[in-house]
């Protein structure tokens, strides 16, 4: 430890317990919350399927950046580069499409055994797993519909892979000790005007209850619901709105999963957290950066992923959200995208916890409005950086953009000599 560090450490404990915050109370706080890191930035939502497939469902993976994962144990390697260089406690997502087999396997018949490798993996390095069914990217919802689909046997097939993808979720959790989020999300909708909307929303709720119908251990495995308001091609409708799924996660005591890039550009989910956790038991958010639309661009410590971190601590949420990531940006190195939105993540949540909210909070209370926002301004400056630099100390991880010259040598010794 550095005397430089050091120094500086010590002024921001000065600094922030003369507000009456204790940082070493929430670094020890920072340790326990999680962020799921998704697989899915390290391949541009390839898979390992059929890898030269291409994105249907209102997924685009834009840019052509060299070195992109071309199997699991490379984006394995990719994964364990890039969380080298974050601190604390991860989690890692997968979709359904990142089995390994050396013969095809039919979605609706994958099993734990496709992902034994996955899970000795997150053994080895004490990891938790997250699950998706992957109901995109394929001939059987090649027309834009799935769960909701008007064909009784296509439906049977996404409904027969949801039911297979959660009993892979729940082997998850079973054998690494924590439970296994699993998040469904469906493309599902029309281009164009829809003349009815009720059908496919009544066989959507009657086949989410038919993959739900088996009863799974709640200490292996978490049920998610996820909506959308548009996606290139269902930009009309959308079988799987807010509306339904919040109706779908009250009713039935779900998860919901709320998505940055998934509402109206005037909206934002930090506002929604509170609302929603009065009836759901717990929420699953997906952290992302919509630009104009559901991009999925890297997560920035911008506004909205600090407001969204306050939501969590402010409310002591932290065993009832869930907070996974949701991005991929193909024009730039992948292994830093991930370090990036992991980080900011990270530091969002550091900085809500350094936050003096029990006086925040009184001052609202009596109305001294004119105290509470000083108070929210001058936080802003201080020195919290310190503070940060001491987590990443303690975890033997770079604090600056020291990290960037690792990912550098890592892309020449290694991401170089894929073609």
């Amino acid at each position: 430890m550095t005397t430089q560090l050091e120094q500086a450490w010590e002024l921001a404990k000065q600094r922030y317990a003369a507000t009456g915050v204790d940082v070493e109370a929430a670094l020890r706080q920072l340790d326990r919350v999680p962020v799921s890191m998704h697989c899915w930035q390290g391949d541009d939502v390839a898979g390992f399927e059929n890898p030269q497939g291409s994105l249907t469902g209102g997924i685009q993976a834009t840019g052509n950046y060299p070195g992109k994962a071309r199997n699991a144990a490379e984006l394995r390697a990719d994964l364990e580069q890039a969380m080298s260089l974050i601190p604390g406690p991860k989690r890692l997502n997968l979709h359904a499409i990142y089995l390994e087999s050396d013969a095809p396997v039919a979605r609706n018949d994958i099993k734990p055994e496709h992902f034994k490798n996955w899970v000795s993996w997150a053994k080895t390095h004490g990891l938790g797993l997250d699950f998706n069914p992957s109901c995109f990217s394929h001939p059987l919802s090649a027309d834009g519909f799935t769960l909701s689909h008007a064909n009784d046997e296509i439906r049977q097939f996404w409904i027969d892979h949801c039911k297979a993808s959660r009993r892979v979720s729940a082997w998850f959790g079973e054998q690494l000790g924590t439970p296994s989020v699993m998040n469904i999300w469906i493309p599902d909708g029309m281009k164009d005007l829809t003349v009815d909307r009720f059908a496919p929303r009544k066989r959507l709720l009657d086949a989410l209850d038919d993959v739900m119908s088996e009863k799974l251990n709640p200490a292996h495995h978490i049920d998610a619901v996820e909506s959308k308001l548009f996606g290139i091609g269902a930009e009309s409708y959308t079988v799987g709105s807010n509306e339904f799924y919040m109706g779908y996660a009250t009713s039935r005591q779900t998860a919901l999963c709320l998505d940055a890039g998934h509402f109206h550009p005037t909206e934002v989910i930090s506002d929604k957290i509170s609302a929603a956790m009065l009836f759901v038991p717990r929420l699953l958010l997906h952290v992302s950066r919509p630009v104009r639309w559901d991009s999925d661009h890297v997560v920035l410590l911008d506004d909205e992923t600090q407001a969204i971190a306050s939501e969590i601590i402010r409310h002591d949420l932290f065993d009832r959200v869930h907070i996974g990531l949701d991005f991929f940006d193909a024009s730039i190195n992948r292994i830093a995208a991930w370090i990036i939105g992991t980080r900011n993540m990270k530091k969002a949540l550091l900085r809500a916890l350094l936050e003096p909210t029990d006086e925040l909070r009184q001052r609202e209370r009596d109305g001294d409005y004119t105290g509470r926002l000083a108070l929210l301004e001058e936080q802003k400056s201080l020195p919290w950086q310190a503070v940060w630099e001491m987590y990443c100390q303690r975890h033997d991880v770079p604090a600056g953009r020291q990290w960037l010259d690792n990912v550098r040598a890592y892309e020449k010794d290694v991401l170089a000599n894929r073609k």
